[in-house]
């Protein structure tokens, strides 16, 4: 039987939690329409009209309607209707409570495509709000969330949306228009940081000293262990989750460089690349790893590289990362990224290069090197230079236009 101290999971009846999931789902499905175009900032008001006041049209209309459909599997034809008609963000939100009343048990978040094209992962509630119920005892005391993620994002939406319902938080800060410069001067004690650690990144650089009794959670991209080293020495504790969009938070850990715990219902299988989840009804299910595991235990493990992340260059199936860490011997290159072209740039792979602060070269030079070094399914055929390497909101690698840059 459920426990009746805990709050149920029908977090549509926060408002102000519904408002910020769909105006974030939103917002990115607007901005996947229009390249390089930030769309409005939130907070949204419930009043907004999204042709009036955002300049959306019919076809942008839909693809909004379609990706709230999907991520709320409302039924067919039920958002259509008042959504395309009167499209105020009021009227979206009313009748994405009412679809989630009739049927809230499942959600779709879309992966971030770093690895490839964005795919469909669809979760129950309930595996969520277990996994909730267990994230919860590790962040004991907490008394407000500040957030520098999209609610969107299966990440955001555990830490932003269902987190703040288990423990009862009713103040949730975005933190994304203030930026990290401005975190110093909001933090109070008994605070939640929910970033990536891009974010985290920035913050650092700032030189921060965190008030007393201030956690932080990271996930989405690894969090290196420098960075990790580097706020604990500040006074902040971070909780790093390990996970995907596909199974969901697998393991945490608050140490770089320790190894990450398995949530107490995940287990190792006979098959390297699958774990088994014990499923709220009592079943379980098999997941498959994006990463190999290497495990110290049967209950802690370290990631150790994606298990298949190939893409294929003339017929010849090729690694982007392994690409990426022959750019970065390179003696005068930081970081690269490496990824297949879009399908309007060409068929072959691209790079995006971050050098040394001080030492140059040129895509030339840097391509010659490469030729000395790479099949030629795997030499990237453009390379992009850049500050910092591109990433989303949520942290994870971003695709970057060539022309663009």
């Amino acid at each position: 039987m459920p426990d009746s101290s805990l709050p149920d999971a029908s977090w549509w009846e926060d408002a102000s939690a519904l408002r910020r999931f769909v105006a974030d789902l939103l917002a990115a499905e607007l901005a996947l329409a229009r390249p390089g175009r930030p769309p409005l900032a939130p907070p949204w008001p419930d009043a907004l009209d999204l042709a009036r006041d955002v300049g959306a049209d019919s076809l942008e209309l839909m693809g909004m309607s379609t990706a709230l459909a999907e991520a709320l599997h409302m039924e067919k034809g039920s958002a259509d209707a008042p959504l395309l008609s009167a499209p105020r963000l009021a009227h979206w939100l009313a009748a994405a409570a009412a679809s989630l009343r009739a049927d809230g048990g499942r959600l779709t978040f879309r992966t971030s495509g770093s690895s490839g094209s964005p795919k469909p992962c669809t979760h129950a509630l309930a595996t969520l709000w277990q996994e909730i119920h267990t994230l919860a005892d590790l962040l004991p005391g907490r008394r407000r969330i500040l957030s520098a993620v999209p609610s969107h994002h299966i990440y955001g939406f555990l830490f932003t949306v269902l987190l703040p319902r288990r423990l009862g938080i009713g103040d949730v800060v975005d933190l994304r228009a203030a930026g990290p410069a401005a975190l110093a001067g909001m933090l109070r004690p008994g605070d939640l940081v929910v970033a990536h650690p891009g974010w985290w990144e920035a913050v650092a650089r700032l030189a921060p000293a965190f008030p007393a009794d201030v956690v932080g959670v990271t996930s989405t991209a690894p969090c290196p262990d420098a960075l990790a080293d580097t706020l604990a020495a500040a006074g902040l504790r971070l909780l790093q989750v390990y996970g995907s969009s596909e199974t969901a938070g697998v393991g945490w850990r608050t140490g770089g460089g320790a190894p990450f715990a398995l949530l107490p219902y995940w287990s190792r299988t006979d098959d390297a690349a699958q774990l088994a989840r014990a499923l709220p009804d009592g079943s379980t299910a098999r997941y498959s790893l994006q990463d190999k595991l290497a495990w110290d235990d049967a209950g802690r493990f370290l990631p150790a590289g994606r298990i298949d992340a190939a893409v294929q260059v003339g017929g010849t199936n090729v690694f982007p990362a392994y690409v990426a860490d022959v750019l970065a011997m390179h003696p005068s290159v930081a970081q690269a990224s490496v990824r297949l072209m879009r399908p309007d740039e060409g068929v072959r792979l691209k790079a995006f290069v971050v050098l040394r602060e001080g030492l140059s070269t040129s895509p030339e030079a840097l391509l010659d090197w490469c030729a000395q070094r790479l099949s030629v399914p795997e030499r990237p055929a453009a390379v992009t230079f850049g500050g910092r390497l591109p990433r989303q909101a949520s942290g994870k690698p971003a695709d970057w236009i060539i022309d663009a840059q």
